[in-house]
């Protein structure tokens, strides 16, 4: 009896905690088929009186919108892959090379996980601003693709990599380049998906940088596209709901898809 209060228990908070997750997701998807003012009437309505599947259809047919998903997904892509690469190269050249100052090197790679972005978004401002890439896809692109917590996340994944396997590669007269393509990727595929994701989702919700360094219409990012629902559209509220649900429906397949590797990668890596 009491083996089965527990299991009642754990089914009612699990599906207390998956009704507050999903809560928010449910309403921002039901919101898009209301009226601009049925979005924000009091008292509360969870469904519309009238669904109005024209907001979706509307949101769809417009060309900007379409553009700034392009543009995010695209970026977004870009910021992934060269994330991957970097990170993972300097995750393995602390996790197995010897060279000087490395354990130098290596606090201040640690300290950069520490510092707010936001305590370095002036200086990062002016850099940019000096070598000319602002309104440009590089601006969005390079700056933040090296990690501080990317890398340290990596190392450890590496450090737990048998070191006889290196060793035996060695001996065959693999170089290091070869070591890490043929032996370390391909053992490493659960986290390098952990910080590719990472990654994509980090690009697709940012918002503060491109503001600050993006003008030109034809490269905006999605949250920069949804924020003008908030001055110029202010009043297309079901409209900013319909387009949020499509702006966020992109990540929740790629959670979706990509979950089993995500939870494998950061246990197998926590255990290291």
């Amino acid at each position: 009896m009491t083996r089965l209060l527990v299991t009642i228990g754990k089914v009612f908070l699990a599906g207390l905690f998956l009704l507050s997750a999903l809560f928010p997701l449910a309403w921002m998807l039901i919101a898009g088929f209301k009226s601009k003012t049925e979005v924000v009437q009091t008292p509360f309505q969870f469904f519309p009186e009238v669904w109005r599947w024209e907001n979706y259809t509307q949101i769809l047919e417009d060309p900007a919108f379409l553009r700034s998903i392009g543009v995010t997904f695209v970026g977004a892509l870009l910021f992934a892959a060269l994330s991957l690469v970097v990170n993972s190269l300097g995750a393995y050249a602390f996790a197995r090379l010897d060279f000087a100052f490395k354990r130098t090197l290596w606090v201040v790679v640690i300290t950069t996980m520490f510092i707010p972005g936001i305590a370095i978004m002036l200086t990062s401002f002016i850099v940019v601003t000096q070598l000319h890439m602002l309104d440009t896809m590089a601006v969005l692109v390079v700056p933040g693709a090296a990690s501080g917590l990317q890398v340290f996340f990596l190392r450890q994944y590496y450090l737990g990599v048998p070191v006889a396997l290196e060793e035996a590669a060695l001996i065959d007269g693999a170089g290091r380049w070869r070591i890490f393509l043929h032996i370390f990727t391909p053992i490493s595929k659960g986290a390098l998906v952990v910080v590719g994701v990472t990654s994509f989702l980090a690009f697709w919700n940012a918002y503060v940088w491109p503001v600050l360094t993006i003008t030109d219409a034809n490269l905006f990012q999605i949250q920069q596209y949804l924020a003008t629902f908030r001055s110029d559209r202010s009043s297309e509220l079901g409209l900013l709901m319909a387009g949020s649900t499509l702006a966020a429906l992109p990540v929740i397949l790629l959670f979706l898809a990509f979950q089993k590797q995500i939870i494998g990668g950061i246990r197998i890596s926590g255990m290291k």
